[in-house]
Formats: structure tokens, C-alpha cells, sequence
């Protein structure tokens, strides 16, 4: 049986272990080769493929992004690009795929599985740890360690110059990264996408503070965290083929927001792309590693149409269409132990 696999979306740490993964036991199953499918969907569309072996895998547990590439190709904004796809697989003697990444690329998979009956079994993947149907996502822990440092090393310059230093990180739709982060590195504020904020009393809880004798302060904010009445958007957005607009900016308006109405002199750092680079930590080294084992198990069973994903300690297989239903959103009572530590 011949195994095509892809990585699609955001390249983050973990990728390459979980490749590593499915072919090591695709190995010790037997019976099985592997073609990497280069730069996500759009080589499943091109056919544009590479052999994967036991040996040309090796090595990869501990090193960041993907060796086969990505990209954020639709092939359902494509003239007969699902039809294509399926050419493709069929010209390369695939059997069935296994596509690793989050709500756009595994959402293909299912139209594909479902319109098509391409043989899939999905892996997920997203920094920002909102994908439904498992508790976490590999690469979520690694981006949530670099933003803790950063604001480690926040820390010590905001209060060597009596700053207010806001920090933003990734997070779409949901702030599991702000969160975590903002927690573990003593935020004094966290803005996320689940709760427009009001600048007043954002700057207030700041103002709280520094009357009380603190001299800095510490904001971490989601990119897509939005104030109440929004703030204006430029014109000529930039959108992806799955028409998501190019986030990346709120810091630099609550930059100006908040030293206008405090006083306060502030600087912002916009984490960006620094927390999709790099090693994975040693969690998301084994939880990559138990998805490519377990994705590779499914399709030895069968179980196509279906996602493997992590519920508490276990690793288990979730319908791809229950997975994708809905978007998986902080938990409101995580984000209530962290305003404890507010202000």
C-alpha cells in the first residue's frame, strides 16, 4: 500500500516528527511505502512528490518546520481542482493520504474524503490549539515556551525603564497561546479574541497598578483580540485562498492607546513567526510522535474519514466532520484564574 502524506498552513514545530512517526511504523508494519507530498495541497495537485524511507527520515524528531513544505493552496478554489487532486494520487499510486494540519487543510480532507472517497486519515496541527476534536495540538506548547521567555526577558527591561510593554502572539480566534503564556510569564493584563476589551478599563487596571507602587506593567494580547467598536482596517486587506485576512498589528494600537490615556511611556513587540520557528520542546517531540504512530495505525485499520487527536492522556480517533465542526475556544474558567493576576 502506497501512503501519500502532506503538511499544509502554517508551518510549526513538531511537523517533521510526526512524518518521522507514520513512517517508522509504516516500517514495522511492512507492506507500506511513502510519497511526501511538497508544499501541502499544492503537490497534491501537482503530483509533485518525493520518496520517504526509514533512512531519508531519520534524524528529524528534533528539527522545527517541515521538509516537505507548505502552503495554503485550496484545491476547491482551483478549476477542477478536486478532481485533479484525485488524478494526481491515482498517477502516483497513492492508496490513501494522510494530510497533517488545522481547520483549512483538514477541511479539504473531508470534502475530498467525503465527495471523493479519497482514502484520508487526519493529523492535527495548529499553533493556536483551537482545533476541535483534541485537547491539544503539537507546536501549541513550543510557541507557548517562547512567548513565556519573551516576556521573561520583558520583564527585566519594562522595569529598568518604568515601561508598559505589550506583547502580541499568535491567536486567530482563540487565545489558548495569550493565555498560557500570559499566566506563566505574570502578565498583567491578557486581551484575547473570546472578549472584546475596553481600552479604558484595560488602561485603568494599568493605572490601579502603578498608584499602588508598581513603576511597569506587562500586556499580552492575542492578534486577533479586538477592542469594543473594533479599530479601523486598512484597506486592501490581503486574504489567503481560504479568505482569512492577514492578522499582525493590534500591539502597535494599544501602543498608542494606552500611553495617550496613561501617560505611561509604552513599547510593544509583535512575537510573530519567531514562534512557529525552531526545535520543539521535548512535549511536542512525543505528542507529534504519538500522532504520526497512531494516523499510521488508523490507516492500517481502515479507519479513513477520521482524525486522530488527544483526549486527557489517550491518544484516539475523531470523525473528521465532528472535529471540524466548530472551532475549539479558551476556556472561560482558565481565563478566570488568569484575571486574578490582573492589575
Amino acid at each position: 500500500m502506497r501512503i501519500g502524506i502532506l503538511t499544509g498552513g502554517g508551518d510549526c514545530p513538531g511537523l517533521n516528527a510526526v512524518i518521522r512517526g507514520i513512517v517508522r511504523k509504516g516500517s514495522r508494519l511492512g507492506g507500506y511505502e511513502f510519497v511526501g507530498l511538497r508544499n501541502g495541497w499544492a503537490g497534491a495537485l501537482s503530483g509533485d512528490g518525493i520518496d520517504l524511507t526509514k533512512e531519508s527520515t531519520s534524524g528529524l524528531l528534533p528539527r522545527g518546520g517541515t521538509i516537505l513544505g507548505s502552503s495554503r493552496t485550496n484545491p476547491y478554489k482551483t478549476d477542477d481542482g478536486p478532481a485533479q487532486v484525485a488524478r494526481s494520487l491515482a498517477d502516483r499510486g497513492i492508496d490513501a493520504l494522510i494530510p497533517i494540519g488545522g481547520e483549512d487543510t483538514l477541511g479539504v480532507a473531508g470534502r475530498l474524503h467525503d465527495d471523493l472517497g479519497i482514502p484520508i486519515v487526519g493529523v492535527p496541527k495548529t499553533i493556536d490549539n483551537d482545533l476541535g476534536g483534541t485537547d491539544f495540538t503539537f507546536g501549541f506548547q513550543t510557541a507557548v515556551q517562547i512567548a513565556t521567555d519573551a516576556i521573561d526577558r520583558l520583564h527585566t527591561t519594562a522595569e529598568s525603564h518604568h515601561r508598559v510593554m505589550i506583547l502580541e502572539v499568535m491567536g486567530r480566534h482563540a487565545g489558548w497561546i495569550a493565555t498560557h503564556s500570559g499566566m506563566a510569564g505574570g502578565a498583567d493584563a491578557i486581551l484575547v479574541p473570546e472578549r472584546e476589551f475596553d481600552v479604558d478599563e484595560v488602561c485603568a487596571s494599568l493605572q490601579r497598578r502603578h498608584n499602588s507602587g508598581r513603576t511597569f506593567s506587562i500586556v499580552v494580547v492575542a492578534e486577533g483580540a479586538k477592542p469594543v467598536g473594533g479599530v479601523p482596517s486598512a484597506d486592501g486587506e490581503q486574504v489567503d485562498e481560504f479568505g482569512h485576512v492577514r492578522l499582525g498589528g493590534i500591539a502597535v494600537w494599544l501602543e498608542r492607546e494606552i500611553e495617550s490615556r496613561t501617560g505611561y511611556e509604552s513599547r510593544m513587540t509583535i512575537l510573530g513567526h519567531v514562534q512557529r520557528g525552531g526545535t520543539p520542546t521535548a512535549y511536542d517531540r512525543v505528542l507529534a510522535t504519538r500522532f504520526g504512530v497512531a494516523a499510521m495505525e488508523a490507516v492500517a485499520d481502515g479507519a479513513f474519514g477520521q482524525m486522530v487527536g488527544l483526549h486527557a492522556t489517550d491518544i484516539v480517533r475523531v470523525d473528521l466532520a465532528d472535529a471540524l465542526a466548530e472551532p475549539k475556544l479558551l476556556d472561560p474558567a482558565l481565563y478566570e484564574t488568569a484575571e486574578v493576576f490582573f492589575g
